[in-house]
């Protein structure tokens, strides 16, 4: 059996909201590790598909900038985002039955999110946003026995949250964002490997901005593995990981990962959901408090509209802007 993970992240950029970093773990019955990667889209195809338009209405697994839409017109923005990331969330937890009543606290539960403490990520939102529910759990089901025909399992869902406070911490500690970033992947694929101790495991993440040579930092981050350089250039890297007692296993950044590994773009679909749920807390909230407030999603142009109209709000209420806003 082979376990097959992914890890991108979403809000990376942004001047408000959190940074999100999710993962996606699968497992196959059977793959020979000779042919590469195996192809999911491939193998469940008859369930899923690329891209928004699909006369099957598959479920579109893929960049979450491609899969999140506008507000002008049409479904709602997060209609593709949501419904594949709940369907195999669904999937992982107790089929499509767990769709029913559901909120974005359970959601966020499911998915290991720990919401930060600050007034303006308080209340819940009924999902799902924009899909008809009773449509959501037939697409489950549908995604449930292509599953099981392909041999295939979706493990787990995860992501991790770094919000504005955590994150000017560990920027002024690492002197860096790109090494705050790059640090999280580390701890995920740390968890992974002490969850699956056993298993033969491959991860494969995006490629982390300009950088092309990984092997010191794997080699910082797990001192009593060798680690061996099996490809170095610009596309891809890999490497395979051999501890002293287990299974070896093997860590990829590759360029475009979410058009090439699956795993890879349901963790950006992941990450970005979560970010979105956060960011929709955040508008209700300071519109509830200042009425007739534009809702931002938290880049930097538009934040800092955003920031100039709320400044009462932060004022009367006596809010700390290192605990809102990313310093860089």
């Amino acid at each position: 059996m082979l376990l097959y993970a992914g890890i991108d992240e979403a809000g990376y950029g942004p001047m408000l909201g959190p940074l999100c970093i999710g993962c996606s773990i699968f497992s196959l019955d059977e793959h020979d590790a000779t042919n590469g990667a195996p192809d999911l889209w491939k193998r469940l195809d008859h369930a899923i598909c690329r891209g928004r338009r699909d006369r099957g209405r598959r479920i579109a697994i893929d960049d979450s900038k491609k899969l999140k839409g506008s507000r002008q017109g049409g479904p709602h923005p997060l209609h593709h985002l949501e419904r594949g990331v709940l369907a195999f969330l669904a999937t992982t937890v107790n089929g499509p039955d767990w769709l029913d009543g559901l909120t974005d606290e359970r959601a966020l539960s499911e998915l290991g999110v720990t919401v930060p403490v600050h007034p303006w990520y308080e209340g819940t939102t009924e999902l799902p946003l924009g899909e008809d529910p009773a449509l959501l759990r037939i697409t489950t089901s549908r995604l449930e026995r292509a599953l099981a025909e392909s041999g295939v399992t979706c493990r787990s869902l995860s992501c991790e949250l770094i919000d504005a406070d955590e994150f000017n911490e560990k920027v002024v500690r690492t002197g860096n964002k790109a090494s705050l970033n790059f640090e999280a992947i580390l701890r995920i694929i740390n968890r992974l490997r002490k969850a699956y101790p056993t298993d033969e495991v491959h991860v494969v993440v995006d490629r982390q901005g300009g950088r092309t040579r990984y092997r010191s930092d794997l080699q910082q981050a797990w001192p009593d593995h060798a680690i061996q350089v099996l490809d170095e250039g610009p596309a891809l890297c890999r490497y395979r990981l051999a501890p002293v007692h287990g299974p070896t296993w093997s860590v990829s950044f590759t360029q475009a990962g979410e058009h090439r590994h699956l795993p890879i773009a349901l963790a950006s679909m992941t990450a970005k959901f979560c970010r979105e749920l956060l960011m929709i807390r955040m508008n209700r909230w300071f519109i509830e408090a200042q009425p007739g407030l534009q809702p931002t999603a938290g880049y930097v142009q538009d934040a800092r509209r955003y920031l100039d109209d709320i400044a009462p709000v932060i004022e009367s209420r006596s809010i700390e802007r290192s605990k809102l806003v990313r310093n860089c």
